[in-house]
């Protein structure tokens, strides 16, 4: 069987660029559900969105052929990259599918359940199967460990990102409701397992 790759993340991490490099080691599935499951199910479907785990489980004798990535980075740099358009907010199972930048610059809360997002991929829990966790940041340079645990040959990943022009005001703010969390983020390891 080939090796399946679910590759994971909130939006704005570079997820796509890894789906690009993965797909000629395997079958690729871009995954923006916010909560993983217990036991590993399929993606996608008629009775589900494309993005979304589903209900049907994968066999357990067939698990040991996927692979969970979970790629996460600067939340404030994938909510100014991304979050502007509404339909993010619905891809990652946001309740509240209203809420923008400027209410969280208001509120100064996490209004986007970005630190709720990562911790259920990254905390440790009760599965059947484990979720590789890389941090974007350090992908370039790093990308043969993730090459060697994958079991597969080279990446070949390139930065491109866009150059933007931020509000300071926002960012500003944004760096605070999220310092916590990029502070726990700094902390982690390349890639790490949950």
């Amino acid at each position: 069987m080939k090796k399946v790759f679910y590759v994971c993340s909130y939006g704005g991490c570079g997820s796509k660029m890894l789906c690009n490099a993965l797909k000629k080691y395997g079958i690729i599935e871009h995954v923006h559900s916010r909560k993983p499951p217990s036991e590993l199910k399929y993606v996608g479907g008629k009775k589900t969105y494309c993005e979304w785990f589903n209900d049907i489980n994968v066999p357990e004798d067939e698990i040991k052929n996927f692979y969970v990535i979970y790629i996460y980075k600067n939340p404030v740099k994938s909510i100014l990259s991304r979050y502007q358009n509404q339909t993010v907010l619905k891809h990652v199972q946001l309740e509240d599918k209203t809420v923008t930048i400027d209410d969280l610059i208001r509120e100064k809360k996490d209004l986007f359940k970005i630190k709720e997002f990562y911790d259920n991929y990254t905390k440790p829990n009760k599965r059947n199967y484990k979720i590789i966790c890389v941090k974007y940041e350090d992908i370039f340079e790093k990308q043969d460990e993730l090459s060697r645990i994958l079991g597969i040959g080279s990446l070949n990943l390139k930065k491109k990102e866009t150059k933007r022009e931020y509000d300071e005001n926002k960012l500003k703010v944004l760096n605070e409701i999220y310092k916590p969390l990029l502070e726990e983020m700094s902390n982690n390891d390349f890639i790490f397992i949950s």
